[in-house]
């Protein structure tokens, strides 16, 4: 299992300083614009979507023919995919926080309230939830499609939760529905479970698809 995270991070590594640079460049546009949470929410979906990018370098390399030759389950090379998407996901809320809360800092307190540190903070595991559940949606894609063949399909599974997301937060908002702390708490709390149950779901899919694969 260690082999086959450090291969995935090992190959993404090559793209390590143009994600910075975008990252750099979202925090200068976003920030002072819509506020901290929408730059958190982009930059841990954006290091999500770079699960993708292993299913590129694997199908460009030959990898995975050549890995079921090797003493390696099936099941262990889905794993690892599951585990390295909650490593971009950890990665990306991590790298916004910093940024964003660097930004805001920066900014002198001219950013509204809800980008207060603790608002910033109670964000993290709920941006990481979105994140995982959407990367863990795409990647029985991957198994089933390839990277390449279903990236139309990959695109979705991203965008239409997110807009689902928004719509919904936007309507309760409309509506004058608002959290009191103690549902606020239980959202923070009970997002992170939600998306490990839902990467549960899809990784018995993955293993289901990928053990009828053919390479």
């Amino acid at each position: 299992m260690k082999s086959l995270l450090l291969k995935d991070l090992y190959n993404i590594s090559y793209n390590a300083k143009a994600m910075l640079l975008i990252m750099v460049i979202m925090t200068a546009a976003v920030v002072p614009t819509a506020g901290a949470i929408p730059e958190m929410a982009g930059f841990t979906i954006l290091c999500a979507m770079m699960e993708v990018t292993t299913f590129n370098f694997d199908e460009t390399s030959g990898w995975t023919a050549y890995a079921l030759v090797l003493p390696l389950r099936r099941n262990d090379i889905v794993r690892a995919k599951f585990a390295v998407l909650a490593i971009f996901c950890t990665v990306g809320v991590l790298l916004g926080l910093a940024l964003s809360g660097a930004a805001a800092f920066l900014m002198g307190g001219r950013l509204p309230e809800e980008n207060g540190p603790l608002v910033l903070l109670a964000a993290v595991p709920v941006l990481w939830a979105i994140a995982f559940a959407m990367g863990s949606t795409s990647i029985p894609l991957a198994f089933r499609f390839g990277a390449e063949n279903a990236r139309v399909l990959i695109v979705v599974a991203f965008v239409v939760p997110m807009v689902i997301f928004v719509g919904l937060a936007g309507a309760l908002s409309m509506a004058g529905v608002t959290l009191s702390n103690g549902q606020a708490i239980a959202l923070f709390c009970a997002s992170p479970l939600a998306a490990l149950a839902w990467g549960a779901v899809m990784y018995r899919l993955s293993c289901g698809i990928f053990a009828k694969t053919e390479w």
